[in-house]
């Protein structure tokens, strides 16, 4: 990483380069430092009161004091894909939401306030693209008495880590007292790939529909009452698959939305007594060869943080992370 110009360390950023991505080294100030500096790459968030705040593309905040750095500069906004389709976070973050859409939802500029009985985060909080047609802070204000109305927690979906993620508006949020609950990242892969990787993968059913025999094997809510039944129903196009099991439940199930060019996977369930056997793989495939069918040719899924497992197996399928997203909620847990 080169910070030097003619031989010297320089400090080239500025605050007026608030919400640009820049490299920066500072001394190190642990109590016994294995290294005299410490580099960290990110959004710069906040320049004030001699402490710089740096937005990492996992959402972690870096909290810099001013007299430590020792170099600094701005760096393209987005580093170049080296696989996976190319694709905006703008365009992802409208598809994904299309594939888990809310019971009810309102516009507040162009954000949208969605909401489905509190039914899993992704359909109970607010997708802030673009303006909200008001002062942040007002805009936030609307947003809590709209959740309050429902009964509901507020909630905030943001994103980093990508050209146009919303790392100034994360640093915002957690300013005025909303905590960060939960992070995620949304990865990108080709579709073909995907549908060639299993053979057995007849052996898995596609429906139109879901039974409640899937609804046993998908153990994400309490009882599934009809907000339940309706998110996992909305989407341009949705498939889903399952394996035959003993139990009156599936060995294995899965859920597929094709939108455009895109297919996004979510929902892939395996009992934990047939893991290890590929089911999961041939779920994947057999779902890949559908949206194949119908012009997709690019995938997406959104996978936990701290799954590495899931992140092992798809990464082993060619999906790699595209941005990570996280929920900002307001008030006590």
């Amino acid at each position: 990483m080169e910070f030097t110009a003619g031989g010297r360390l320089e400090v080239r950023i500025t605050p007026a380069d608030v919400g640009k991505r820049v490299s920066i080294r500072r001394l190190n100030d642990t109590v016994e430092p294995v290294e005299k500096f410490t580099d960290t790459v990110g959004v710069l968030t906040s320049w004030d009161d001699g402490v710089v705040l740096i937005t990492r593309r996992n959402g972690e905040t870096v909290r810099i004091a001013e007299d430590t750095l020792v170099a600094g500069k701005v760096v393209p906004a987005a580093p170049a894909r080296r696989r996976g389709p190319a694709a905006s976070y703008p365009e992802l973050a409208r598809v994904s939401a299309r594939a888990w859409r809310p019971v009810e939802s309102e516009r507040l500029g162009e954000w949208e306030l969605r909401a489905a009985g509190g039914f899993t985060r992704r359909a109970n909080s607010v997708l802030p693209l673009g303006d909200p047609g008001l002062p942040l802070d007002a805009a936030l204000a609307r947003v809590r008495a709209w959740y309050t109305a429902r009964e509901l927690p507020a909630y905030v979906q943001t994103a980093t880590g990508a050209e146009g993620t919303q790392e100034l508006l994360g640093a915002a949020l957690e300013e005025r007292g909303w905590a960060r609950e939960a992070t995620a990242e949304l990865h990108v892969g080709a579709l073909a790939p995907v549908g060639d990787l299993a053979a057995d993968a007849d052996r898995v059913e596609l429906s139109r529909t879901f039974d409640g025999a899937w609804l046993r094997r998908y153990k994400r809510f309490g009882l599934p009452g009809p907000h339940v039944l309706e998110v996992l129903a909305s989407g341009p196009s949705v498939w889903f698959a399952s394996v035959p099991g003993n139990g009156g439940a599936p060995a294995a199930i899965g859920r597929c939305v094709v939108d455009g060019r895109w297919a996004g996977f979510m929902a892939v369930e395996v009992d934990p007594e047939h893991r290890r056997r590929g089911l999961a793989t041939a779920v994947m495939t057999a779902l890949a060869r559908q949206a194949l069918s119908e012009g997709a040719s690019a995938a997406w899924l959104q996978v936990e943080a701290d799954n590495d497992g899931a992140r092992a197996l798809y990464g082993g399928m060619g999906f790699a992370a595209h941005h990570a997203y996280h929920h900002y909620r307001y008030g006590p847990a």
